[in-house]
């Protein structure tokens, strides 16, 4: 029989009432769930809630700091001498309200170039961080480092940043004498006046809390950095005085009002700025979309591996011929392959919408992204039914090959998903299990300049999509491979 002809028969046996309700119940459950979950989502503003930074692309950043200013001209520059960084930590209770001294590794206190006072404008900024030691950071996700090591009065840091049109050059220096550029960066679109001046922030300080059999959740903390300048140099100034200004909201909280809130002092010919915040990528407070949307991606799983074991197990005799039961997987792989295709095509959009609509912020998701997300997940699905249906065929049993499938692909995904494993068992889960492949749901991007807590608790997983999808494409052929090998060749046993 064709390939063609023997398909179009398997689809027609394999569409029965049952089945094909299981898998309506599947996309339904997908859709209905994530649907539910953007609804209970609402802004707790009460009010209109401030609007998050957005910058060019649509991305939302952390762009929160004390900013003293004033206007810079297309050709100028400004130079510092940074002597002193120092920082708070606040322990809210049940420690008591103590706030005790010390810094963030990305606290962070230096010189900035600003497209003006609003949030996500584009920035240029050489800075001294609590445990990274000089960077030049620009455009909220580019980070160079400059030399390593501390500030103190024994050993300040010279920090200079020039401006030449819309090219930014951060440079250093131990003396103030030799230089030493650390990176250039092009602020296309820069206008003829922008800010410039001395700024400090620092993020919440994250620290995790052992929860379940060993998992963590996170806990942040509110820090503030304190840098000291003198020195302060600028050529090519436009006019106008210097001004000082929070960019984003500060000294609203009870912590600020009623401990130390930032602002800039000067006195005896040094200039003292203290801030909170961050400028960056987002880092733990960041929108999570695809986690809000897809809550139903479990049950429907568990329902598609059900049918997919009973159908290997039910439709397979000792004498079904090999080609039969390759068929039958492309049928059970294909029917998943669209039923995942509708329900995550449908709620993905429609649950963003939701999310937005009701003042929650979210990411953009990039074309790559959003394909990787419509067509991976039923991908994984589909291969997920087609490595159960394996099962079916060379367990002969279906409480055993659910067993099985559940234990291999369900039980790993669910308990990485939620706080309960150590993070270490849980990586090594998603290295060696085929639930590796769900990393083709992840959106969420590390960088090295923001401290977050990246486990697959939180929504990162250890590997690529690419490699995860290969993991699982992996075991699906070593089943299927085995469950083959029990079949009798029918041609062969003919001859």
């Amino acid at each position: 029989m064709p390939t063609t002809a023997l398909l179009r028969r398997e689809w027609a046996a394999f569409g029965r009432p049952g089945r094909l309700i299981a898998l309506a119940a599947a996309a339904l459950t997908i859709i209905a769930l994530g649907l539910l979950s953007a609804s209970a989502n609402r802004s707790s503003c009460a009010g209109p809630c401030p609007a998050a930074p957005v910058i060019d692309d649509g991305s939302i950043v952390s762009d929160r700091f004390w900013f003293a200013h004033r206007g810079l001209g297309r050709e100028g520059s400004i130079t510092v001498r940074l002597t002193s960084m120092t920082g708070t930590i606040t322990y809210p209770p049940p420690d008591h309200d103590q706030i005790v001294p010390g810094l963030v590794p990305w606290a962070k206190t230096g010189i900035i170039i600003k497209d003006g006072l609003r949030q996500g404008s584009r920035y240029a900024a050489m800075m001294m961080t609590g445990s990274h030691g000089v960077r030049f950071q620009y455009d909220y996700k580019n980070d160079i480092a400059g030399r390593a090591g501390q500030v103190s009065e024994q050993s300040p840091r010279w920090l200079r940043l020039t401006r030449s049109g819309d090219t930014i050059t951060g440079s250093e220096s131990a003396d103030g004498t030799q230089w030493h550029t650390v990176a250039t960066a092009s602020l296309d679109g820069l206008p003829d006046t922008v800010r410039v001046g001395l700024f400090a922030a620092s993020p919440g300080d994250l620290t995790l809390r052992k929860v379940g059999l060993g998992g963590a959740i996170e806990e942040v903390r509110f820090t503030q950095a304190v840098g000291v300048f003198d020195n302060v140099t600028i050529e090519g100034a436009a006019t106008g005085g210097w001004d000082s200004d929070p960019v984003g909201q500060m000294n609203h909280t009870d912590w600020e009002k009623h401990t130390n809130p930032s602002g800039v002092v000067e006195k005896d010919g040094a200039i003292t700025v203290s801030g909170t915040g961050d400028i960056g990528p987002v880092g733990e407070e960041g929108p999570r979309d695809v986690d809000t949307t897809l809550p139903g991606l479990i049950v429907a799983l568990i329902i598609l591996l059900v049918v997919a074991a009973r159908y290997g197990v039910r439709t397979t005799r000792a004498e079904t011929p090999r080609r039969m039961i390759a068929a039958r997987a492309a049928v059970i792989g294909g029917a998943t392959f669209v039923t995942g295709l509708v329900a995550v095509g449908v709620v993905l959009p429609t649950g963003i919408a939701i999310l937005k609509s009701n003042g929650i912020p979210t990411q953009p998701v990039p074309v790559t992204t959003g394909t990787q997300l419509i067509i991976g997940l039923p991908a994984v699905l589909a291969l997920c039914a087609v490595l159960t249906y394996g099962l079916g065929v060379w367990l002969r049993r279906d409480w055993a090959a659910i067993a099985v499938g559940l234990s291999l692909i369900v039980l790993p995904y669910a308990g990485t998903a939620f706080p309960l494993l150590p993070d270490t068992v849980a990586e090594w889960l998603l290295r060696l299990t085929p639930a590796a492949s769900f990393a083709v749901r992840q959106t969420i991007v590390e960088y090295p300049q923001v401290t977050a807590h990246y486990a697959p608790s939180a929504g990162y997983f250890p590997l690529p999509w690419w490699a995860g999808l290969a993991i699982l494409c992996a075991y699906t052929m070593i089943v299927v491979r085995i469950a083959l090998g029990r079949q009798l060749d029918a041609d062969s046993g003919r001859r």
